[in-house]
């Protein structure tokens, strides 16, 4: 009996061995075949050049595999660079490939669309040599969620980089969603296909649906740092291909240098592709996964939270010290730990100055904010207080007293650049900030670039046209809508988004979503500082219930889920916090809509109470219902024009 035990497990563990072989051969071959694949074999990217020869342009192609069927997801991204003496990575000979690495990381972060990061990844490094005999390693790793991939450069010396060739090709029948580069990114997305695709230099993220809607990718890049600049994508020369573009000359006010100066050992940041369907879009966290850990080793003291803010409202509310104290008072009565002094606290008066106020606002328990001119020659913007976060000397100086006045975080505003030079100013404040315990958000900024992992008091960003455009003109009034509609599958998909949402009254131009879009907006809008932005009587004059969840819906979360939606028409998104579920319906369209809410995610041996806020007989009306629910049960919810809902979902 023991010899047949034995026999068995020596089968067995001789099977174990062949299989481990056999993946290590499948894997070997692939990489020998210039190709990586994703651990669930969705995801493939195959590396080719154009003409077979021995010194060629190389490409990389991406291609998507689901339910049985292989889509092309982009037929070829061009790959190599051009520096200064005269070295150029552009028709290469292709020397060797490294074994496949296995990558796989698991990470918390304070706060985001998901508190436990787990990502695994495939990564081979491709070496080519040049003309010159120098070589280039181009570093991909394929997820389960998409690609991403670097240039890196080894030995000694320092270059110019005079242009970066990647450039990604996509057919004209791929629908995308972009919008128009503009320094504080703080445009509209846009919708085109075919004969419709402008011609443009467009801002980071950028959306792409496959002809026969089998695959979705979004593109955008991470682990920026002071050795590079932000990108942007350019179609100009040819409508079907997306170029690495280099920062405007004239950005900052013509400021820094444009092109990069590079000294070597040095990697590119990474180009990311997320890949798969839109709950794929929606839930990766791969922008944060490639970028660098985290720096800061004890992040207790980085608390995500709602904040009341008053610029929208009033928008020289913080030089009025009783407008001050009044959104202080908000916070209190909305159980918000923090409240916002946005520009002008140095100017501050009608009853106190800024010691009064933060004393008043410490008084309530409540933790104050502050913001601050980015300053500098490279903005036009002279508000004050301006060049306090200039320098490194005046960092210190301003922490060291902000730390002593108990202010919890700083707000900087007006970058206009994304040349090297603004890259590391950037990096350099959340630096000096975490000396300092001090938790920071950006305005008039760049896109989020997986800086949140590496520095997590790095709280949010704008880069948004967010509810502060209903001030700067009527254009907001009616394009608000489908715009939120897009964003949960474009900006927000890449990192906090400061669009300081739900606002019930009006500002200097009105509102066409109904109050039930504007609540579901604080679970739809990510945001670790979310700015609840409507004046004081907005939020104390609505009924209980909907005043309830804005007093307690959280400002980070532990899960994120797509339960539906489609950009430019709707969604339906569904967040989780401990054990209980928050989701957000919006309307983006002119058309009433009934939305069948499926509840297949909750598990199947619990039951729930469904407290269900959503639109009434009008769009100023709410309607409040409360039931017992199941994983197998679903709900008809019924949507005004441009209306919404909000849900909490809670075990019984």
């Amino acid at each position: 009996m023991n010899t047949i035990k034995n026999h068995i497990g020596i089968n067995i563990f001789s099977k174990a061995i062949l299989m481990m072989i056999l993946l290590y051969s499948f894997m070997t071959i692939s990489a020998r075949n210039l190709k990586v694949e994703s651990p669930n074999g969705k995801i493939s990217v195959q590396v080719f050049n154009g003409n077979n020869t021995e010194n060629a342009k190389w490409f990389l192609k991406v291609n998507y595999f689901n339910d049985g069927k292989i889509t092309e997801a982009i037929s070829s991204i061009d790959l190599g660079l051009i520096l200064s003496d005269g070295i150029s990575f552009t028709d290469m000979k292709f020397l060797k490939s490294s074994k496949p690495l296995l990558i796989k990381e698991n990470y918390t972060m304070p706060h985001g669309k998901s508190l436990q990061r787990h990502n695994t990844g495939n990564e081979v490094v491709f070496t080519f040599e040049n003309k010159e005999k120098k070589k280039l390693d181009v570093i991909i790793r394929v997820y389960n969620d998409g690609i991403a991939f670097r240039y890196s450069l080894s030995g000694k010396g320092n270059f110019t980089v005079q242009d970066e060739l990647t450039s990604y090709s996509i057919n004209q029948e791929i629908t995308r969603w972009t919008e128009k580069w503009n320094p504080a990114n703080e445009g509209l997305y846009a919708s085109m296909v075919g004969k419709k695709i402008q011609q443009e230099e467009w801002c980071y993220p950028a959306l792409f649906q496959t002809k026969d809607n089998s695959c979705w990718f979004l593109l955008h890049e991470s682990a920026v740092d002071g050795s590079y600049f932000g990108s942007k994508l350019s179609n100009k020369e040819d409508k079907n291909k997306y170029k690495i573009t280099f920062p405007d000359p004239k950005d900052g006010r013509g400021k820094g240098e444009s092109l990069p100066k590079i000294s070597l050992p040095w990697k590119s940041p990474w180009r990311v592709i997320i890949i798969g369907n839109l709950n794929d879009i929606v839930a990766s966290t791969l922008v944060d996964d490639v970028a660098p850990p985290s720096v800061i080793k004890n992040t207790d003291w980085i608390k995500p939270g709602a904040v009341s803010w008053n610029y929208w409202s009033s928008n020289h509310g913080t030089k009025d010290f009783k407008t001050v104290c009044a959104f202080a008072d908000l916070a209190v009565a909305m159980d918000w730990p923090y409240t916002l002094l946005d520009w002008e606290w140095d100017s501050m008066g009608n009853g106190g100055n800024l010691e009064d106020a933060l004393k008043y606002i410490h008084s309530n328990g409540i933790k104050p904010l502050m913001w601050y001119n980015s300053g500098g020659d490279h903005t036009w913007v002279s508000s004050t207080p301006k060049d306090r976060m200039l320098t490194h000397e005046n960092r210190v100086e301003e922490f060291t007293k902000l730390k002593k006045l108990g202010v919890a975080g700083v707000k900087v505003d007006f970058f206009e650049s994304e040349k090297q030079d603004m890259i590391q100013y950037y990096l350099d404040i959340l630096e000096d900030a975490a000396q300092f315990e001090m938790m920071v958000y950006f305005h008039g900024c760049l896109v989020p670039r997986g800086w949140a992992r590496t520095y997590p008091n790095l709280m949010t960003y704008e880069a948004v046209r967010g509810a502060e455009w209903y001030n700067n003109g009527p254009e907001f009034t009616a394009t608000a809508p489908v715009h939120n509609t897009i964003l949960p599958f474009t900006r927000n998909v890449v990192g906090s988004m400061d669009y300081t949402p739900v606002t019930f009254t009006n500002s200097q131009f009105p509102h066409l979503t109904s109050y039930g879009h504007e609540l579901a907006l604080s679970v739809i809008f990510e945001s670790a500082l979310q700015h609840f932005a409507d004046r004081p009587e907005g939020y104390y004059e609505l009924p209980d219930e909907p005043k309830k969840f804005l007093r307690e819906v959280p400002t980070s979360w532990d899960e994120t889920r797509l339960l539906q939606g489609f950009p430019g028409k709707d969604v339906v998104m569904a967040r989780r916090k401990n054990n209980v579920w928050y989701v957000g319906g919006i309307n983006g369209e002119n058309i009433e809509k009934n939305i069948n809410l499926k509840f297949d995610f909750l598990d199947k041996h619990n039951k729930y109470k469904l407290r269900l806020i959503k639109d009434g007989k009008h769009d100023k009306q709410f309607l409040t219902n409360d039931s017992v629910i199941e994983s197998t049960d679903s709900v008809d919810v019924k949507l005004l024009r441009r209306g919404g809902f909000a849900a909490v979902i809670s075990p019984l």
